[in-house]
């Protein structure tokens, strides 16, 4: 079970704050740091202020060595997909091949209206986001000549410069969309995610996105299975409780909807979700500050969950 930091911080954090929790991720051995790519904060006055998922991920790869970075997810409504594509190559030049591209269509409409964004409706972003996929994994593949005739986008004899190190750089697509979601996934991802749901869901979902790799004769095995959770983890009761309202959430609700409790309760909670056939988990930490969380983490919880990556 791969152990993965993901953070929030439109909530309200500087690329400091992200520094030094990716560093202390890095120490402490797990797979990955990963942060959203929102420009809003959705509770809270978010001060500072947010900053850009992909300006950051270029800092880290530089002031980072070995762990991996992301995003989960990037909106496709955010960038066009040339630049895109661009920015990912870099920043994977930049860190050694370590970064992976979480995508989606995109959902947070008030974001969009206060950064002047463009919000179209469900069907076209959707439309416009399995075209950024095809011209974001063109441009990687292609030998030179890349050309695409799309309806939102078109690509006409592109060198699709610069090449990534990875080859590609892994994509990350998730949600519970019940039809062109898991159609995309089986398409184009090397990653489906499931953010914030419970076991049954998690089965459900997987096994929509399993039978359509099936109808495109994919193996639903060369897919990696994730979830995200959110994180709250503490020696005993009270400091489950300390983390919990640092947060300003319930203990009973992260209990029975994240990864809540004593080290011992949140294997247990780990072990239902690998049951389910996951291998991969974001664990949603929302206190940058509270490294010690992090350390618990890496101290109680990894060392006792199947074979993976973090401990």
């Amino acid at each position: 079970m791969d152990l993965r930091v993901f953070t929030e911080p439109q909530q309200g954090a500087t690329y400091d704050d992200l520094l030094a929790v990716a560093r202390e991720a890095e120490t402490l051995g797990f797979d990955a740091f990963f942060r959203s790519d929102h420009y809003l904060a959705m509770s809270g006055d978010g001060l500072p202020g947010p900053t850009d998922a992909w300006t950051t991920l270029a800092g880290l790869a530089r002031e980072t060595s070995t762990i991996r970075l992301g995003t989960l997810m990037t909106s496709a409504t955010f960038r066009h997909p040339g630049p895109l594509a661009v920015q990912v190559a870099q920043v994977d030049q930049m860190s050694g091949g370590r970064v992976e591209l979480g995508i989606g269509a995109g959902w947070f409409a008030a974001e969009h209206e206060k950064y002047a964004i463009p919000f179209p409706s469900v069907g076209e972003r959707f439309d416009r986001f399995e075209e950024q996929l095809e011209i974001v994994t063109g441009l990687w593949a292609t030998q030179g000549g890349f050309t695409y005739e799309g309806r939102h986008h078109v690509v006409r004899d592109s060198p699709g410069l610069p090449k990534p190190v990875q080859t590609p750089p892994p994509v990350i697509i998730g949600g519970l969309g019940k039809r062109r979601t898991p159609e995309l996934a089986a398409r184009f991802a090397d990653e489906f995610n499931l953010p914030f749901v419970d076991t049954a869901t998690t089965r459900e979902q997987s096994a929509r996105v399993a039978r359509a790799c099936e109808a495109v004769d994919r193996d639903p095995a060369s897919m990696t299975w994730s979830n995200a959770l959110v994180l709250c983890v503490g020696a005993d009761e009270a400091e489950v409780a300390r983390r919990a309202g640092a947060i300003g959430r319930d203990v009973d609700d992260l209990r029975a909807h994240g990864l809540a409790g004593t080290p011992a309760e949140v294997v247990d909670r780990i072990g239902a979700y690998a049951a389910e056939g996951c291998q991969r988990l974001y664990l949603q930490v929302l206190d940058l500050h509270d490294l010690d969380h992090l350390r618990l983490v890496a101290a109680e919880v990894a060392p006792h969950l199947p074979a993976g990556r973090a401990a």
